[in-house]
C-alpha cells in the first residue's frame, strides 16, 4: 500500500476520514512517499495538517476520539520508513518517481530462495516457526532454529523466508555465516549483503563498527525480515542484529546454528528444534533422489528400508547417499550398505566432523569420543563419574555437547547419539592409524580381537569394550560345520599379557569370557572396569585398582570381591547385581568414597557388613531383591538419600536408630517383612517418599504365611506420630492389615502429601486427618473391602480410586471442586451425594456399580446435561425412555436440527450401550470407544471425542453418557440441518445401542 503526503490547500477532510492506520492493515507492505512536505511536519501535525485538524474537531465535537485516531494514525505513518522528494532526489521528480519504481519493484519481486530439490517432510516444521513468529505484531521478536548438522535447518529458513519475505518492507537471507565470517573482511562483506539486499543499494563499508552504525541507521524504521543461517559465534550476531532496538516495530529475525546456547545468550522469544524425518519421509526422500520418484521400486523397497534405518531421519545422509546410489543395481545397493555398517560415506562424514572440530580443546572432544565409542544408551550420572575420573568436566561439557546438537540426554536420564554422529566420532578414531593397536579406543570386536591376539597393543590405547559372546558366536559362524556342545559352551579365553604395553588402559568393558595369567600386567590406571558375566569367584590379590572409579561386575559368579581389606580410595560405585552367588559384602572401611552400592537381586546375601555405616559419602543403596536379607546394618551412612530393600522378603525390621539417617529423600521398602516402622521415622526431615507395601493379593512368600489374628495381636505398622515428615510427597501403604484399632496416627500433619495410597487396608473408615491435607491430589483405597464411606476429601484431591471396595455405600463431596471418581465394581455403592454442587468436570466411573438408586441415576443425568460432567460410565443396558432418537444394535444415529433458533440448543446427549467383550484382562481398561458428529449433507466432521479415561465392564452390559455442548461443535449448524452422531467401539468392545438427544 502507498500512501502518498503532499501539501494541500483545501480541506482534506474526505481523506483523512477514510485514512487508516496502515499497521492494522495486516500482510500488507507500507511506503509512505513524502510529496512537497516533510515528514516531520506530518508528525508534529504543523501547517495546513494543523489548519485541517482544527476544522475536523469543530466538526467531530462530540466524537473527538474519531479525530485522535486519525492523529495517531498519521503520526505513525510518519514514522514508517519512507520516501522524501527534498532528501531523496533534491526536488527532482522525475529521479524521484524512479526511486519510487525501484523501491515497489524490490517489493514486488523479493529474491525467493531455492529450498531443495525434494523438499520433503518441512511443511510442518515451517509452520510451526511461522506461528512462532506471530508475523502482525508490532514488537521484534527473534526465534531460533538449532540442530545437528544435515537435519535440515537451512532448507526450513529458507522455506519460512520464502513464504514471509513479500510481508516486510525490506528482507534478507544471509547464508553460511560460520564459513563467510571466517574469510577475508567476511562480516565486513557479511553487513554489506545485509544493507544491499534489504535496501537494494549498494553500500561500501570502512570497517564493522561502521556496518553497525549502518545497520542501526537504515534499519530503525523499517519493519523487516532477516534471516542469519549458520550462526556460530556471538560477535556475529554483534555484527549484524545486534539488538531489537536497532530495527523497526514488527521486525522479525530467525538463527539457525547448531550450538542452541547460543540462543539463551541471545534471548531468542522461541527456540525451535529441528526435527529428523519420520520413517515415512525418510523413504520418500531417499526414493527421489535415487529413484527420481516417491516410491522405490518394489525389489529396492527392502533395501531402502535397511538403508533409512542406517541412517535416520537425516535429510543430508538421505540426499547425499540417494544420488550416490541413481541407478545403481541391487548388488551395488547390498555392498554400499554393508561398506556403510563399517565406514561413513565421506561426503556425509566431512560435513559433520565440522561440529567435532569446532568443539573447544582436546578435553571436550576426547570426552564426545569416550561416549560415541563405549556409553550411549548409559545413565548420565554413572558414566558422569567415569568420565570425572578421566580427567574431564562432564557436569558442564556433557550440557555443551547436548546444546551444540551432538548429544541428547532421554527422560530416563540416558545418553543418546544419533547413529551417524556416533559413526562420525568412531570414524575419527579409526583413522587415526591403520594398525588398531595404536587407536586410542576399540570397540569393534575384530579389532579388539586382533589387537588381543596378536599383543599388538600399545601405550595409546586408553579403551577397550569387549563383548566376548559377540565374538565366540562370530567365531562358530565362520565355520563350516554345526558347533559341538563343547564349543558352543567354551568362553573365548584371553590372556592377560595382551595387556602389559598398553599402560594407558583406563576403560575396560568386558561382557563373558576368561582373562588368564597374572593380572599385575592389566593397566594400574583402570578407571572403569564393567566385566558382565565374570567367571572369577573372587578378584586376584595382584589385581591393581588403585585408580578403579567404577567396578561394574553384574550377573558375575563372584563369591566374595576379595579375600582381605582391600584400600581403593577412587572408587565411587560398586555394582554386583543379579551376581546370585554372592554371598558376603566387603569390609567398606576401605572404600571411602563409595557413593552408590548396588547389589539388586543378589538373592544369597545374608546380611551387610558393619562398617557400611563409615561411608561418608554413600548416598545410594539398592538392596532390592536380596531374598536373603534378614537385617540391615544397625548403623547407616547419615548422608544416604535413597535406599531400596523392595523384595527383601526375609527382612524383618528397620534399625531403630533409622531416624538418624537424616540424608533419607526415598524409601522403597515393599513386599518384606518389616511388622512396624520404628517411631524413630518421623526424624526424617528431607524424606520424599516412603514407598512400604505388603505383599499384595496373589503374593505370598514363603515366610510371609500368617494369619490375620497372628498379624492383629502385633505392634501396629504404624508409628503414633507422622509429625516429623514435613517434606513427605508419596506414602504407600498398602496390604498392611490398617484396622479401625491398630490405626491411631493422624495422617494430617504431613503438610507436603500429594500421593497417597492405601489400598487393601482392614479399615471402615479413613484413618484421621486425610481431609485436612492440604495438597493431596491422588488418593487410592482400592480393595479396602470394609470400608463402608468416604466422606475426607479434601478440596485439593484431583484423583480418588476406590475401585473393588465391595462394602462401600456412598461417597461424600463436600466441596465445590470434585476429584476424577473410579469406583468400579463396588457393588454396594448406592450414591454420590453433593455432585450436584460441584463447577468443575470431574471423571466418574462406576462400571459394575449395580446398587445405584435410580434418584442417583436421575441426578447423574440432570449434572451432565448441565455440562458439570464430560462423561460417565453407568451399568445397565436401557437407553432411558425420553430418548427419541435412538436405535438398537446398531453404531449411529441421524436426526434433523429443528427450525428453531439453534442458539435456543445447549448441547447434546450420546447414550452408548456397550459390552466388554476382549478375552484380554490384563489392563484395567483395555477397551475405547470414540464418539463424531458429522453433517451430513457435506459429511463435514464436527466434532470428536474419546473417553477421558478407558472404559472396561467384565462382560456385562454398560452405558456410555457423554454430553456434548454445542459450544464445542467445530463449525456452523442451522436449523433444517441432518447430523449424524457415530460410536466407533474399541477393541473388545461390541455395541448394543446408540442414541441422541438434543437438550434445550
Amino acid at each position: 500500500m502507498m500512501t502518498i503526503f503532499l501539501e494541500e490547500k483545501k480541506s482534506p477532510h474526505k481523506s483523512s476520514k477514510q485514512f487508516k492506520n496502515p499497521r492494522h492493515s495486516t500482510g500488507q507492505i507500507v511506503l509512505p512517499v513524502f510529496y512537497d512536505i516533510g515528514p516531520s511536519d506530518i508528525r508534529k501535525q504543523t501547517g495546513s495538517f494543523a489548519e485541517a485538524f482544527d476544522r475536523h474537531e469543530e466538526r467531530f465535537k462530540e466524537r473527538m476520539e474519531k479525530v485522535q485516531k486519525w492523529r495517531k494514525a498519521l503520526v505513525e505513518a510518519a514514522n514508517l520508513s519512507g520516501l522524501d522528494l527534498h532528501s531523496v532526489a533534491n526536488g527532482h521528480e522525475s529521479k524521484f518517481v524512479q526511486k519510487i519504481v525501484q523501491e515497489v519493484s524490490s517489493k514486488l519481486n523479493p529474491r525467493y530462495m531455492n529450498v531443495a530439490a525434494y523438499p520433503v517432510g518441512i511443511d510442518s516444521q515451517v509452520k510451526d516457526i511461522i506461528a512462532m513468529l506471530s508475523v502482525g505484531t508490532n514488537e521484534v521478536r527473534t526465534v531460533g532454529i538449532y540442530g545437528m548438522p544435515g537435519i535440515g535447518k537451512t532448507a526450513i529458513a529458507k522455506a519460512v523466508f520464502n513464504q514471509l519475505c513479500h510481508k516486510f518492507e525490506g528482507s534478507c537471507f544471509l547464508s553460511n555465516i560460520r564459513k563467510n565470517s571466517d574469510q577475508h573482511n567476511g562480516l565486513l562483506q557479511l553487513q554489506e549483503q545485509l544493507l544491499f539486499d534489504s535496501f537494494t543499494e549498494k553500500t561500501w563499508l570502512a570497517d564493522v563498527d561502521a556496518g553497525i552504525n549502518g545497520i542501526k541507521s537504515q534499519f530503525c524504521r523499517k519493519r523487516v525480515l532477516v534471516i542469519l543461517d549458520d550462526i556460530d559465534r556471538m560477535e556475529q550476531m554483534h555484527a549484524l542484529v545486534g539488538e531489537r532496538g536497532w530495527f523497526g516495530p514488527g521486525s522479525r529475525i530467525v538463527i539457525t546454528t547448531r550450538d542452541e546456547h547460543l540462543l539463551t545468550q541471545l534471548e531468542v522469544v522461541k527456540k525451535y528444534p529441528a526435527k529428523e524425518l519420520n520413517h515415512e519421509e525418510s523413504l520418500q526422500l531417499l526414493s527421489w533422489h535415487a529413484f527420481r520418484e516417491p516410491h522405490p521400486g518394489i525389489e529396492y523397497v527392502e533395501l531402502s528400508k535397511v538403508l533409512v534405518d542406517c541412517v535416520g531421519g537425516v535429510p543430508l545422509a538421505l540426499e547425499v547417499l540417494g544420488s550416490y546410489l541413481f541407478r545403481r543395481s541391487i548388488p551395488e545397493w547390498t555392498s554400499a550398505i554393508e561398506k556403510l555398517k563399517k565406514n561413513p560415506h565421506r561426503q556425509i562424514q566431512s560435513q559433520l566432523k565440522t561440529s567435532f572440530d569446532d568443539l573447544d580443546g582436546d578435553k571436550l572432544k576426547g570426552m564426545f569420543l569416550d561416549i560415541a565409542c563405549f556409553f550411549i544408551g548409559m545413565d548420565k550420572d554413572y558414566v558422569g563419574k567415569i568420565l570425572d575420573g578421566r580427567g574431564f568436566y562432564p557436569e558442564i561439557d556433557i550440557n555443551i555437547l547436548r546444546e551444540r546438537s551432538l548429544l541428547t540426554v532421554n527422560s530416563e536420564n540416558k545418553l543418546q547419539m544419533h547413529s551417524l554422529l556416533r559413526d562420525m566420532g568412531r570414524e575419527i578414531i579409526r583413522q587415526m592409524d591403520p594398525n588398531p593397536g595404536k587407536r586410542s579406543r576399540l570397540w569393534l570386536h575384530e579389532d579388539v580381537m586382533e589387537v588381543l591376539q596378536k599383543c599388538s597393543g600399545t601405550e595409546v590405547v586408553e579403551g577397550i569394550m569387549l563383548d566376548a559372546q559377540a565374538s565366540k558366536d562370530a567365531f562358530l559362524s565362520s565355520t563350516s560345520l554345526a558347533p559341538t556342545t563343547s564349543q558352543a559352551s567354551k568362553d573365548v579365553v584371553l590372556s592377560t599379557t595382551s595387556f602389559a604395553r598398553m599402560t594407558s588402559l583406563q576403560l575396560l568393558q568386558f561382557s563373558g569370557g576368561q582373562l588368564l595369567g597374572h593380572y599385575e600386567h592389566v593397566s594400574e590406571a583402570l578407571i572403569w572396569l564393567c566385566w558382565h558375566k565374570c567367571s572369577l569367584r573372587t578378584l586376584p590379590h595382584k589385581f591393581q585398582l588403585d585408580s578403579l572409579v567404577v567396578l561394574d561386575m553384574q550377573h558375575s559368579e563372584i563369591r566374595e570381591l576379595w579375600k582381605k581389606t582391600k584400600c581403593l580410595n577412587n572408587l565411587k560405585v560398586l555394582d554386583l547385581s543379579h551376581s546370585m552367588f554372592f554371598v558376603k559384602t566387603p569390609n567398606f572401611s576401605g572404600l571411602p568414597s563409595l557413593e552408590r552400592l548396588i547389589l539388586e537381586n543378589c538373592e544369597n546375601i545374608a546380611d551387610i557388613h558393619q562398617s557400611i555405616g563409615e561411608l561418608k559419602k554413600l548416598v545410594f543403596l539398592n538392596l532390592k531383591g536380596c531374598r536373603s536379607l534378614k537385617n540391615l546394618p544397625e548403623s547407616l551412612p547419615s548422608t544416604l538419600e535413597t535406599l531400596n530393600t523392595t523384595g527383601c522378603i526375609r527382612l524383618e525390621k528397620f534399625p531403630e536408630h533409622f531416624g538418624d539417617v537424616q540424608g533419607l529423600i526415598e524409601v522403597q521398602a515393599n513386599k518384606t517383612e518389616v511388622h512396624h516402622l520404628p517411631s524413630s521415622i518421623g526424624n526424617l526431615k528431607k524424606l520424599k517418599k516412603l514407598f512400604v507395601c505388603g505383599c499384595g493379593y496373589g503374593y505370598v512368600p514363603e515366610l510371609a504365611m500368617y494369619s490375620e489374628e497372628i498379624v492383629i495381636k502385633q505392634q501396629p505398622f504404624l508409628p503414633l506420630s507422622f509429625s516429623g515428615l514435613s517434606s513427605l510427597t508419596t506414602l504407600h501403604i498398602s496390604n498392611r492389615h490398617l484396622s479401625n484399632s491398630n490405626t491411631s496416627v493422624n495422617l494430617g500433619s504431613l503438610s507436603s502429601l500429594q500421593d497417597l495410597k492405601l489400598a487393601s487396608n482392614d479399615f471402615s473408615e479413613l484413618p484421621a486427618g486425610i481431609g485436612h491435607l492440604p495438597k493431596l491430589e491422588i488418593l487410592d483405597l482400592s480393595a479396602c473391602r470394609n470400608l463402608l464411606f468416604i466422606s475426607e476429601i479434601p478440596s485439593s484431591l484431583r484423583t480418588l480410586v476406590a475401585l473393588d471396595c465391595i462394602s462401600l455405600e456412598k461417597v461424600s463431596i463436600q466441596s465445590k471442586t470434585a476429584p476424577d471418581l473410579l469406583l468400579s465394581r463396588c457393588g454396594k455403592l448406592a450414591e454420590i451425594q453433593g455432585l450436584e454442587s460441584v463447577e468443575n468436570k470431574p471423571v466418574i466411573r462406576m462400571e459394575n456399580c449395580n446398587n445405584l438408586s435410580n434418584n442417583f441415576k436421575e441426578l447423574l443425568l440432570q449434572v451432565l446435561s448441565k455440562g458439570k460432567l464430560p462423561d460417565i460410565v453407568l451399568p445397565g443396558s436401557d437407553v432411558p425412555h425420553w430418548f427419541t432418537q435412538y436405535q438398537r444394535a446398531i453404531s449411529s444415529s441421524t436426526f434433523r436440527i429443528p427450525t428453531i433458533s439453534v442458539g435456543l440448543i445447549q448441547g447434546l446427549i450420546v447414550w452408548t450401550v456397550y459390552a466388554d467383550t476382549c478375552k484380554d484382562k490384563l489392563f484395567s481398561y483395555s477397551s475405547l470407544c470414540s464418539a463424531s458428529i458429522r453433517k451430513k449433507n457435506d459429511n463435514t466432521e464436527l466434532f470428536y471425542t474419546r473417553p477421558y479415561f478407558g472404559i472396561s465392564s467384565k462382560d456385562e452390559d454398560h452405558s456410555w453418557v457423554i454430553y456434548i455442548p454445542f459450544s464445542r461443535i467445530q463449525g456452523t449448524i442451522e436449523g433444517g440441518d441432518e447430523l449424524e452422531v457415530s460410536v466407533k467401539p474399541g477393541n473388545g468392545t461390541t455395541l448394543r445401542k446408540c442414541g441422541a438427544q438434543l437438550i434445550f
